[in-house]
């Protein structure tokens, strides 16, 4: 199992698929602080927002895949769950956020007549899950460049 570690960390695609999710989770966190003046370091690991981390990296790694073997077995393997993975971002998760605004709408009502709840606010269910399509097409762009400034920049031994 050790000896597997430091094969994973120097793979081309490995590196393309955390370089991916990476790259969206900094832009999030950079986004939440200059806009809102808010440090977040949640937004360094959180899903939502802007781009989709899932997006990228599914997106790099399927691209990285491509760039190194073509349109093979493989490739339309990663290709198919990537659209699975942005389907269900823009889809399942993001009205499982909407129902989540929700709920804890309803919480804060029940709060404020002093009528006992199940969960209080502080237990409130995370709103922030899925990706409107917006998000997907950024996290989609991200990981196409990702893997591809990898790819030819550095895979490539040009830097």
């Amino acid at each position: 199992m050790i000896d597997i570690l430091p094969q994973i960390a120097h793979n081309y695609i490995a590196q393309a698929a955390f370089w991916g999710w990476f790259t969206a989770q900094a832009i999030k966190f950079v986004w939440q602080l200059v806009r809102h003046g808010k440090f977040s370091p949640e937004r360094l690991v959180g899903s939502g927002g802007f781009p989709s981390s899932h997006t990228s990296f599914v997106i790099a790694t399927t691209t990285a895949i491509y760039l190194k073997s073509g349109a093979s077995d493989l490739f339309i393997l990663s290709l198919v769950f990537s659209i699975v993975v942005m389907y269900d971002a823009s889809g399942v998760r993001l009205e499982a956020g909407r129902q989540a605004q929700i709920l804890n709408q309803i919480v804060d009502y029940f709060t404020k007549k002093n009528i006992p709840v199940v969960i209080t606010r502080k237990e409130a269910l995370k709103e922030l899950l899925g990706h409107t399509p917006i998000e997907v097409f950024g996290g989609l762009i991200l990981g196409i460049l990702v893997a591809c400034i990898q790819f030819y920049y550095i895979y490539n031994g040009v830097i």
